[in-house]
């Protein structure tokens, strides 16, 4: 009896004649996710990705954890896999699944034959295995419509395998099946969820970050590295430009009227992201912001940032409220990271009355008076690379 996981795809079975090109991607980078654990045979059989250890030592339960993270698995479960043999599979079913019927107090089971050639159909094998199970387990009820464990059997082209409930996935499409993007990460609540947001929908992940020193200390540019090294343990790879920033900022703050200090910023980094994006073949920029929720992120502030670059910005968390961010923040780990009180520079030279309905004609003046190209020229040029793994990655 040799234990297996099964992960399932989702969306990737839409693909038509692209669909190959999408498992190949979810398969690889399946392999790249296992590979410190040791070796695994990964398949990609009827919407279904068989992984199995080549090792006996490998420990199964962080392989099912590290699946569970990558994108493009809808849902997975462990499972033993065993011959095409009705008694062997009466008998994984119990051996296998004892530890959860045990703790259960009612059960089903339902069956998938897409071996046309096992001799007993999905019902047949449904009741041979769930009357097996009754009699092994006599405190077990069986439940047809809330089970609290559904007993899978699915009988394959390559083997019979016996599982109990699936877990979600992560869901979402295979890195880099949605080309590259830059995410503007700051060490707030709000970049890191769009950060997760866009490589869920399989974007490779680029990332800006802005520093000004010494109004911003090394401990907030480590924190974003913190929290960039929790996103990669689902996106993976991730290439993080420190953009020196303290020159720009300064001059803002000696020639611009105070209440536009933070769109102007704004525009400024949109400007020497959109540089650095283009360098490194980036199709898109990436925010965290969410309408309303502060001055800089009403539509007028949005229209006057997003003028001043041509590549589109995607903004995953626009419709969203604070509560829906935290609560997938909670979920990627990254919230309480987020909390820890290391301002970045967007907190620099805050104005006392930020104005929230900016107009474009407005915000063009009030910056004309300063030649920002040179500067912006130069912060791209500085800017400071690190790479970003998991920090469990080989």
């Amino acid at each position: 009896m040799k234990e297996i996981i099964l992960a399932k795809v989702g969306e990737v079975v839409l693909k038509g004649l692209n669909r190959k090109n999408f498992e190949d991607l979810l398969i690889k980078n399946i392999r790249r996710k296992l590979h410190p654990l040791g070796a695994f045979e990964v398949k990609a059989s009827q919407s279904t990705i068989r992984i199995t250890p080549l090792d006996d030592d490998i420990d199964m339960d962080e392989a099912a954890e590290k699946v569970s993270k990558v994108f493009g698995v809808v849902a997975y479960c462990r499972a033993c896999a065993v011959e095409k043999d009705m008694e062997k599979i009466k008998a994984a079913a119990v051996e296998y699944l004892s530890d959860v019927l045990e703790d259960a107090r009612s059960f089903k089971v339902e069956s998938k034959r897409s071996d046309k050639k096992f001799p007993f159909g999905s019902p047949e094998i449904s009741k041979i295995v769930g009357s097996h199970i009754a009699d092994s387990f006599p405190e077990l009820e069986v439940d047809v419509h809330t089970p609290e464990v559904t007993v899978t059997v699915e009988v394959r082209d390559m083997a019979a395998y016996v599982h109990a409930n699936a877990l979600p996935g992560a869901g979402g499409l295979p890195i880099p099946s949605g080309g590259r993007a830059a995410i503007l990460i700051s060490g707030g609540i709000d970049s890191p969820v769009a950060a997760y947001m866009m490589a869920k929908r399989g974007v490779e992940l680029t990332a800006i970050h802005f520093a000004s020193p010494p109004y911003t200390s090394e401990r907030a540019e480590e924190k974003v590295r913190t929290l960039l090294e929790l996103v990669s343990d689902y996106a993976g790879r991730i290439e993080m430009y420190t953009v020196p920033f303290t020159q720009i900022q300064e001059e803002i703050k000696k020639n611009c009227p105070e209440d536009l200090f933070t769109i102007i910023m704004r525009r400024m980094m949109m400007r020497v992201s959109e540089k650095i994006a283009r360098e490194h073949e980036c199709l898109a920029l990436i925010t965290g912001e969410s309408l309303g929720q502060v001055a800089s992120q009403t539509l007028g502030a949005i229209a006057c940032t997003d003028e001043t670059v041509t590549m589109p910005v995607f903004r995953p968390l626009i419709g969203m409220d604070k509560k829906e961010i935290v609560a997938i923040s909670e979920k990627i780990n990254t919230f309480e990271t987020s909390l820890l009180p290391y301002e970045d520079c967007c907190t620099v030279f805050t104005p006392r009355h930020p104005r929230t309905k900016p107009k474009q004609d407005m915000v063009r003046r009030a910056e004309s008076s300063v030649q920002w190209d040179e500067m912006i020229e130069q912060a791209a040029k500085n800017a400071k690379v690190t790479v970003i793994y998991p920090k469990d990655s080989a």
